[in-house]
């Protein structure tokens, strides 16, 4: 009798062994399958969240590129013109440097001569009020001796240096002034510096 109770409760024990293996070995592969399925959401996460990243750097790049040239062709633009503003300023500078007494004397002078009418169409001189009286002395008596013509000297606010000439009382003029004549000499400059900038739409 004892030996089938000893015999009872070692089939117990190796049965309930068995089971307990048998759960464990549940219970791993269990976890196991849990903890791979974990680790394949986390890849998938990350080549996610790197694919993400990925995609926004090379957009930002991009965007960054665009800007770049934009503000690169920006600042060709205000170079090209603050080129153009200094060299019309010297022009105009070195032009009203150049138009001395002298150098108006002879220029109109020159003009009436050429161009003056006959006696009835008296030459109307427009200039500035310094320059005006700069040439009512000497170069005026000159000037109507030389040319035994009848005009006028008019002084006129806004001529800085140079002068407007006019052979039918204002009707239509001559403008020698200096920023007329500052902007004929750039507009031969101008087009060899816009072919500087050629590339620049």
């Amino acid at each position: 009798m004892a030996d089938q109770i000893k015999e009872l409760i070692e089939k117990i024990n190796q049965e309930g062994i068995q089971a307990v293996q048998e759960k464990a070995r549940e219970i791993e592969s269990e976890a196991q399958q849990k903890a791979e399925a974990i680790v394949r959401k986390a890849e998938a996460q990350a080549r996610g969240i790197i694919e993400n990243a990925q995609d926004k750097a090379n957009s930002l790049q991009e965007s960054s590129q665009v800007i770049l040239k934009q503000a690169a062709r920006d600042l060709l633009l205000t170079l090209k013109a603050e080129i153009i503003a200094v060299l019309d300023r010297l022009i105009t500078k070195d032009v009203g440097t150049a138009l001395s007494p002298e150098a108006l004397f002879q220029i109109i002078s020159a003009v009436i001569k050429e161009y003056g009418g006959g006696e009835n169409n008296k030459a109307m001189v427009c200039l500035s009020d310094a320059d005006k009286k700069k040439l009512e002395g000497y170069f005026l008596n000159k000037l109507k001796d030389e040319l035994k013509k009848g005009f006028d000297l008019c002084q006129q606010a806004d001529i800085q240096s140079g002068f407007i000439i006019s052979f039918d009382a204002g009707k239509s003029h001559f403008d020698f002034t200096d920023k007329a004549l500052a902007q004929y000499l750039s507009s031969f400059l101008k087009p060899q510096i816009a072919e500087l900038f050629k590339e620049i739409k």
